[in-house]
C-alpha cells in the first residue's frame, strides 16, 4: 500500500467512523480516485445572511478534513445562486435580496470561510470562488441552449427538492436553481478539475444533476457525497436556541453564548457531536465517552466539545474568555473579567442606567433595577443575606455603592438569591 493509498483509506474510514458519509455516488470508485490522485472538491454556501451559522460547520469542517488528507478544497460562495434561492429543505419561496446586499454578504462569508481552510498550503492550497463570476455573464439564450437543454422537466420534477414544493407551488426562479447548481459543478470541473461535490443530504438531487450535466457536456469522472442531517435526540432543531440561530459572527452570537450552546449539549448527543465537529482522535473521543458514562454530572465531554468548537471558530483566546465568564457566573466574582467580558457575561440580564453619584444607596439600586419590588422587600433581602454586590454578600441596610466599588469605573453587578443577576451602569 502506497502512502497516498493509506491516507485516502484512512480519510474515508475516519469519515465513516464519524458518521459523516450519508450518500455517495460510487464509494469504491471514489476511494480508488482518492487513492491515486489529489482530488479537487467543493461545497457551496449561499449568502442568505451576513454570517454563516453552525448549520454550515459540517460541510466546512469536512472540506478541512479532505485538505488535511492532501486534497484541494474549494469553498464556493453563491454570489449568483444567492440571488435566486434554493428550494431544498424549504416549504415556501425565499425572500429575494437586492444584488448589492448579496454582494456584501458574499464578501462576509468569504472572510469567515478563510478561517477554516489553508490558502497558503505548499502543495494543496484551498480556493474561495463566487459563482456570480460565471453566472452573471450568461445570457438567456446561451443558458437555455447550452445548459437548459440537458434537463427534461420530468427529470427535474422527480427531484425531492422540487417534488416537495409542488403542492404549495414553486416559482420558475427556484425551479431553475437545480440547473444553476449543476452548472456550478460543470464549470468547476472544467476550470479546476473539480471531481467531487459535498453537500447536505437535501442537496443530493442538485449534486446528481451536476453529475448528469458533466456527463452530457464533455464527460470525465466526477462524484457526489452528502453529509447527514444533524439532528438532536430531543427532536429540537439543531443550531437553534430560544433567541434564534447560533451564528459564527461574534457580533451576532457572542463567544460566551456560542460556548454555552455546546456546553448545554445533551448527554445523548455529545459523542456524536464530538465526532462531527472536532478533530479529536478516536482514542480521545472514546475516553470522553467512557468519562461520560462513568460521571455524566461532571460534563467533561461537553466542556471538551465546547472548547474544541469554540477554538476552531473563534480561536484560543476566545475559549479562555468564555471560560472566564463561565467561572465568574458560577462564583459570582466578576472583578477579574475585562470590561468586554463583563458586558458579554451579563448581556442577556436586566441592565439599568444610574446617575453617576459618588455614593448610591444599595436599597435604591435594588428597587431601581427591579431586583426588589419595594424598599421594604429590599431591606428584608439584605438582612437575610440574599443580596450580593460584585460577588460580595451585603447584610447592612445602610450600605452604599461607592465609586471605588464600580468595576471598570462604571459597572456594578447585583445578585439577589442564587441566580438573579442585574447589571447597573453608572453614567
Amino acid at each position: 500500500m502506497t502512502e497516498s493509498t493509506k491516507i485516502a483509506n484512512e480519510l474515508l474510514e475516519d469519515l465513516e467512523y464519524r458518521g459523516l458519509i450519508y450518500q455517495t455516488t460510487d464509494r469504491d470508485s471514489l476511494a480508488n480516485k482518492l487513492n491515486n490522485e489529489r482530488v479537487v472538491l467543493y461545497s457551496g454556501f449561499d449568502p442568505t445572511a451576513d454570517s454563516l451559522h453552525i448549520g454550515h460547520l459540517l460541510p466546512i469542517l469536512t472540506l478541512r478534513r479532505f485538505q488535511q488528507a492532501g486534497h484541494v478544497p474549494i469553498a464556493l460562495v453563491g454570489g449568483g445562486t444567492g440571488l435566486i434561492g434554493d428550494p431544498s429543505g424549504r416549504s415556501t419561496e425565499r425572500t429575494l435580496n437586492e444584488a448589492d446586499v448579496v454582494a456584501h454578504w458574499t464578501e462576509r462569508l468569504k472572510g469567515q470561510l478563510a478561517r477554516f481552510l489553508d490558502f497558503e498550503a505548499a502543495d494543496n492550497p484551498a480556493r474561495i470562488v463566487s459563482n456570480f463570476d460565471w453566472i452573471k455573464p450568461l445570457d438567456v439564450i446561451t443558458f437555455l441552449r447550452d445548459v437548459g437543454k440537458n434537463f427534461t422537466v420530468n427529470y427535474m420534477l422527480a427531484k425531492d427538492s422540487v417534488d416537495s414544493r409542488l403542492a404549495n407551488g414553486i416559482s420558475f426562479t427556484e425551479f431553475s436553481y437545480m440547473i444553476l447548481q449543476a452548472y456550478d459543478f460543470s464549470v468547476l470541473h472544467r476550470e479546476y478539475g473539480c471531481s467531487l461535490q459535498l453537500g447536505g443530504s437535501d442537496q443530493w438531487g442538485n449534486i446528481t444533476a451536476g453529475l448528469d450535466l458533466i456527463g452530457k457536456t464533455g464527460g470525465g469522472e466526477a462524484h457526489g457525497m452528502t453529509l447527514p442531517l444533524v439532528t438532536k435526540s430531543d427532536g429540537k432543531k439543531f443550531g437553534k436556541t430560544e433567541s434564534g440561530a447560533v451564528w459564527l459572527d461574534p457580533a451576532k452570537t457572542s463567544v460566551y453564548q456560542f460556548y454555552q450552546f455546546w456546553i448545554n449539549t445533551d448527554d445523548n448527543d455529545v459523542v456524536k457531536f464530538l465526532k462531527y465537529f472536532t478533530f479529536l482522535s478516536r482514542q480521545q473521543i472514546a475516553e470522553l465517552e467512557a468519562e461520560l458514562k462513568a460521571s455524566p454530572e461532571k460534563r467533561v465531554a461537553q466542556r471538551e466539545l465546547a472548547r474544541e468548537v469554540t477554538r476552531l471558530v473563534h480561536g484560543h483566546e476566545a475559549v479562555e474568555s468564555a471560560e472566564n465568564i463561565t467561572q465568574a457566573l458560577f462564583s459570582g466574582d466578576f472583578a477579574k473579567l475585562s470590561e468586554t467580558e463583563l458586558v458579554e457575561a451579563l448581556q442577556d440580564m436586566p441592565t439599568t442606567t444610574a446617575a453617576n453619584d459618588p455614593e448610591a444607596g444599595l436599597i435604591d439600586l435594588l428597587v431601581a433595577c427591579k431586583a426588589a419590588p419595594s424598599r421594604r422587600q429590599a431591606k428584608q433581602d439584605i438582612e437575610s443575606g440574599a443580596v450580593y454586590v460584585n460577588g460580595r454578600r451585603i447584610t447592612s441596610i445602610d450600605a452604599v455603592v461607592a465609586a471605588a466599588d464600580r468595576l471598570h469605573g462604571k459597572y456594578v453587578v447585583l445578585r439577589r438569591g442564587k441566580k438573579n443577576y442585574f447589571l447597573v451602569r453608572f453614567e
